[in-house]
């Protein structure tokens, strides 16, 4: 039975490529969103890279590598990187860095910029800030989430929020 390349676990595998190379890796429903950056990184599930990082596919260190890159903050993570030995080959591949022109988009497909106006379409509760933005409200001067294109942050009620792109259109 076929198993994810870096957690180990069991079914629901999916591919993933490893650019720049034509390296494909399987990946468990838990780690290809998160490698791809589509939901946030849940810290203790990549503790399994402690196994993974050693693997004899170049493609499954070079995933180690970015991924304990990613959580180097944690006293744990930064260890394993420091263990971690790419020779010179696999270290530029690793630290390859595709340049993707994702855009910010609202809910119509209108490109949103740093600056712009928005309005919620949608009641919204505010994680932590104990109300509820409603629809209809104004957001002016809008900021981009550089590292994610479907967020966005601006101010409700006197508070900064991050905002999701689908719940917003363009004024």
């Amino acid at each position: 039975m076929t198993a994810c390349d870096l957690c180990s676990n069991v079914g629901d595998l999916s591919e993933l490529a490893v650019v720049p190379k034509d390296a494909v890796v399987a990946l468990c429903g838990v780690c290809h969103p998160q490698v791809r950056g589509d939901v946030d990184l849940d810290e203790n599930h990549w503790r399994c890279l402690n196994d993974s990082m050693w693997s004899e596919t170049a493609a499954v260190q070079v995933l180690a590598w970015r991924m304990l890159n990613k959580l180097s903050a944690t006293d744990w993570a930064g260890s394993l990187l420091e263990m971690l030995y790419l020779d010179d080959e696999l270290r530029e591949w690793a630290e390859y860095q595709e340049v993707v022109a994702a855009k910010h988009v609202d809910s119509l497909g209108a490109e949103l910029s740093h600056g712009d106006g928005v309005v919620l379409i949608k009641d919204l509760d505010v994680k932590g800030g104990g109300f509820t933005a409603k629809r209809g409200t104004a957001v002016k001067g809008i900021r981009l989430v550089e590292s994610n294109h479907e967020h966005i942050e601006g101010r409700v009620s006197g508070q900064k929020i991050v905002i999701l792109t689908k719940f917003v259109k363009k004024q």
